[in-house]
């Protein structure tokens, strides 16, 4: 309590030399700097709306106008002889917010998922590998021979037709298998965690995946996936939550609206960020895709453009779900939901959850409605459509994943910045 009473009052005195700086190096004219800083700032935000929302010649102006924006900013400092206090400065406010999230870190033990001893090992371990998923990493590491050698049955979806990765697994239970494990992409995780946890048996991940989120999550090494094997030899059982959609289990997320209207698109799995560019005009105007309506917690949100529904809620500065989940164990489903009809709005997304744009909420279910039969949804990563009305509920402590004890593990999430509380530390 004394350290964090004494980061706080530091990250105030590195604040106001900052301030102090400025105010005496500059003279009359840090008015202007500040100024020039703000009107950039707004700029550089405006433009990015615009390049996202518009097409055609006012898209790459927008994109000229915002990299031009800070240039301009610092050859006004240079012609002023003030960039260096300006860049003094900015390190002084970047230590302020470094020693603030310190001081309000508190006890990061409560972060960690408990685990939970492994008594024996797997007698019949099945492993389900994807030899295109994340580059061929597969393949790359031999991850096929080192399971096998270690005693795993291995089964490659390698084949040109679609496999129903679910039957596969289904059946390897049937025949006796104990564990199931999968090395590829979430969509095919959450499928087989889905059969692991109504069979009760252990679920094995290993990074093998593009992404790996749910992998990070657990404090896997995304690196080096032969350390996931070590799993089979020395394990500590984790027991993480489930979500449920439709029927179909998610281990991260679901995202209805623009995100999962772009994963719908033909053309997305060839060219992602091309389509995600030509798709946003239309559906932050509103002129594409069902107009949503989210039921939560007795709370009804109207029209949302975008909205993510996860398994757990994701870090306090995340609105996208793209970041981390200190713990998969809460029991809650962590709701985002987004409108942005303007430039103001959209520059204010950079306050991430407390945005005017943004509702966040946590629930045990969540149920989704449009102006149409079916709904477009992104389950993990994967296009799909659902009859409406859609209901997500989570299933508390379902999967029993097994992961080596020497991991990396999951870094303590950062503390949200209230500077209210970083006064109250600093009295």
């Amino acid at each position: 309590m004394r350290s964090a009473r004494w980061l706080a009052r530091l990250s105030f005195a590195l604040a106001l030399a900052a301030i102090a700086l400025v105010a005496v190096e500059a003279g009359l004219a840090s008015l202007t700097m500040l100024t020039v800083g703000l009107v950039a700032a707004v700029v550089s935000l405006a433009a990015a709306f615009w390049f996202l929302s518009r097409r055609g010649v006012l898209r790459w102006l927008a994109l000229i106008l915002f990299a031009a924006a800070p240039i301009a900013v610092v050859v006004v400092y240079a012609l002023h002889s003030l960039l260096w206090v300006a860049l003094v400065a900015a390190a002084g406010w970047l230590l302020a917010g470094m020693a603030a999230r310190a001081a309000l870190a508190g006890d990061r033990g409560q972060w960690r998922m408990p685990e939970y001893p492994v008594t024996h090992a797997a007698r019949h371990p099945f492993l389900i590998m994807n030899p295109k998923s994340g580059g061929g990493k597969v393949g790359r590491f031999g991850l096929q021979r080192a399971a096998t050698d270690l005693g795993a049955e291995v089964f490659l979806l390698e084949g040109p037709e679609p496999v129903d990765v679910a039957e596969v697994a289904r059946a390897a239970v049937a025949r006796g298998a104990d564990l199931l494990g999968v090395a590829g992409g979430d969509g095919t995780q959450a499928l087989v965690a889905g059969i692991a946890a109504g069979h009760g048996i252990p679920f094995m991940v290993i990074t093998a995946g593009t992404r790996n989120h749910f992998a990070l999550d657990l404090g896997l090494d995304r690196e080096n996936p032969l350390s996931c094997l070590d799993a089979l030899s020395d394990a500590v059982e984790l027991r993480v939550d489930l979500g449920v959609i439709g029927g179909r289990t998610f281990v991260n997320n679901a995202s209805f609206g623009a995100y999962a209207e772009v994963v719908q698109a033909p053309a997305y799995r060839g060219d992602k960020m091309g389509t995600t560019l030509e798709l946003l005009p239309d559906l932050l105007s509103g002129h594409r895709g069902p107009r949503l309506t989210a039921r939560v917690a007795g709370e009804e949100i109207s029209a949302p453009q975008a909205l993510l529904v996860a398994n757990n809620p994701y870090g306090t500065g995340d609105i996208a779900g793209l970041g981390r989940r200190a713990r998969l164990d809460r029991g809650a489903l962590g709701v985002v939901a987004v409108t942005v009809g303007s430039a103001r709005e959209a520059a204010g997304l950079i306050r991430g959850r407390r945005a005017a744009g943004v509702r966040v909420l946590t629930t045990r279910e969540v149920t989704v409605t449009a102006d149409a039969r079916e709904l477009p949804v992104g389950i993990d990563g994967e296009a799909t459509s659902l009859p409406v009305p859609v209901r997500c509920a989570v299933r508390p402590g379902a999967l029993r994943v097994w992961v080596p004890r020497g991991r990396p593990g999951v870094p303590a999430p950062k503390p949200e910045l209230n500077w209210a509380r970083l006064w109250q530390l600093a009295l």
